[in-house]
């Protein structure tokens, strides 16, 4: 492999945390709650593995935040062959020092998540603005379309690949909510080591959802595009919607509930289960914040949790069907801070569920704290029984 196509969709996974569950059509809502960038982050996280094993790369990318910025402060020296008109620049942290962000040439500036922007320019990037990347890096003969973002990028870079007839392979730097796609790496650091090693390809399936049903409670998923992928061990499955009965684990969970105890529970139809046998209205997708008998915040947001939940509490999750996550997918509002302050972490999931996963995985965004998850844990799967299952 001699070069590489890199685009950012910069914001990609925005309405995590601030309980959006996506950021398609919401970016506004998204900001109007404090979110902020996590993909540039990532992306950069992905490409200072790639440099450090291949330095030598070529490194096609977009203007500003849809790659330029990001692969610059990971260490690349990026050929820039797009020019998107609605691209914020970013500039990372070390660039911008400990000090407020200057104005340049009258322009305002503000710094997001250490990374500052140029707020003239601040402007939500497109669809078409990622397929003319990709079309720019086709036209180069890249040898491997490096992505940041969600399922819907994904479908994005697809549909160009398609169109082309382009045999070139892809693979996604997981930034976005929801990851039904199998196309992703399982976190940051392996999709640099995976763009740097991989040697085959394998044809693996590029999903989406709705999200507007999705943050209904609904999960409408849609084949988008068949599509070559590396192949190794990194790479995320397909999600899996099916997760099997899960009455008797919810009654059994119910009536283990300790009236002193705080429970945040995630999102998803295991935990929701839960949720309806004892008696809570629950957000179908979201996270709610229960103790004794009484809701305290629906659907809730990181910093409602952080604000609302009383001490102790447990965290209440499910590992996703087919890929595994306890943390990283579809439940960013469970942030490093909430697990951190959390007395405790229940994990919950039918025999059947465990059948099709093998090992569960988290990507939390703190390095420490998923070194921290990793190890075996305790899995509730019926009313009775449990199962051992290894973080990995």
């Amino acid at each position: 492999m001699n070069a590489i196509g890199f685009v950012v969709n910069p914001i990609a996974g925005m309405g995590g945390r601030v309980g959006l569950k996506g950021t398609d059509d919401k970016l506004e809502e998204a900001r109007r709650r404090g979110a902020e960038p996590r993909a540039p982050d990532r992306g950069r996280d992905a490409l200072e593995t790639l440099v450090r094993l291949r330095p030598e790369l070529t490194v096609y990318t977009a203007a500003g935040s849809m790659g330029e910025s990001v692969a610059s402060a990971a260490g690349f020296e990026p050929n820039v062959v797009f020019e998107p008109d609605s691209a914020a620049t970013f500039s990372s942290p070390e660039d911008t020092g400990e000090s407020e962000p200057a104005a340049e040439n009258g322009q305002e500036t503000t710094a997001k998540n250490g990374w500052e922007t140029t707020a003239e320019n601040e402007r939500e990037t497109t669809a078409e603005d990622t397929r003319g990347a990709v079309r720019s890096f086709l036209e180069r003969g890249v040898d491997l379309v490096l992505f940041v973002g969600g399922d819907g990028t994904a479908a994005d870079v697809a549909e160009v690949l398609e169109q082309a007839g382009a045999e070139t392979p892809m693979l996604g730097v997981p930034a976005g909510v929801k990851i039904y796609s199998s196309v992703f790496a399982v976190a940051p650091a392996d999709a640099g080591r995976v763009a740097a090693e991989f040697d085959r390809v394998e044809l693996r399936e590029v999903n989406d959802i709705d999200e507007a049903a999705y943050r209904d409670g609904i999960v409408r998923s849609e084949l988008k595009a068949v599509v070559s992928v590396p192949v190794a061990p990194e790479i995320q499955s397909s999600k899996q919607l099916a997760s099997g009965n899960v009455d008797s684990l919810a009654a059994g969970y119910a009536r283990d509930v300790d009236p002193e105890m705080t429970y945040v529970f995630g999102p998803g139809s295991t935990v929701g289960r839960i949720e309806r046998e004892l008696g809570i209205d629950a957000s179908p997708l979201g996270v709610d914040v229960w103790r004794d008998g009484e809701i305290l915040t629906r659907d809730a947001t990181e910093d409602e949790i952080l604000a609302t939940v009383v001490d102790p509490f447990t965290i209440v999750v499910s590992p996703i069907g087919g890929q595994g996550f306890l943390f990283g997918r579809g439940n960013h509002q469970l942030s490093p801070a909430v697990i951190r302050r959390s007395e405790a972490l229940d994990v919950v999931a039918s025999g059947e569920k465990l059948d099709g996963i093998g090992a569960f995985r988290v990507d939390t965004d703190d390095d420490d704290l998923d070194e921290r998850l990793r190890g075996w844990v305790t899995v509730r799967t019926g009313r009775y029984t449990t199962r051992l299952v290894k973080v990995v």
